[in-house]
């Protein structure tokens, strides 16, 4: 197991969190279920305005080799983003700074720190392959 606090979740358990942070947005201060960092894979968060164009409806739509990285950490906000690379979706949940984006730390280089862990990234693809390999025996 890699020593990331990092789960690989299935589609149905990313949905069931979007809705119950949706079903929260009004508390003053929501408490979340399922706490932690999560990545969805194969999937990417698509927003549309509807309702006319007041309302911001997210979705999970399928996209091959796309990451979705969900941050609940704290309990209270469920943070989210796409990503195209499992190693940028891990660096995001564990420093918090997304790459090509104005955040810059000293400390913190993504080649750097993608050399530091390349073998618990590559655990968790691993772990990512045996996930997919027994779901395409299942069906």
């Amino acid at each position: 197991m890699a020593k990331f606090d990092v789960h690989i979740i299935d589609h149905p358990t990313a949905k069931e969190m979007l809705v119950e942070f949706k079903s929260q947005r009004q508390d003053n201060v929501p408490i979340l279920e399922k706490p932690g960092h999560y990545i969805l894979p194969d999937y990417k968060l698509t927003r549309q305005r509807k309702a006319l164009k007041i309302r911001k409806h997210t979705y999970l739509t399928k996209k091959f080799r796309s990451y979705v990285a969900l941050d609940s950490a704290n309990g209270h906000t469920l943070w989210m983003r796409n990503f195209g690379s499992l190693s940028e979706a891990i660096f995001w949940l564990e420093t918090g700074m997304k790459i090509g984006d104005t955040d810059t730390d000293a400390r913190y280089s993504f080649k750097e720190w993608q050399e530091k862990h390349f073998e618990d990234i590559e655990k968790l693809k691993d772990q990512l392959r045996a996930k997919t390999k027994a779901r395409q025996e299942n069906k």
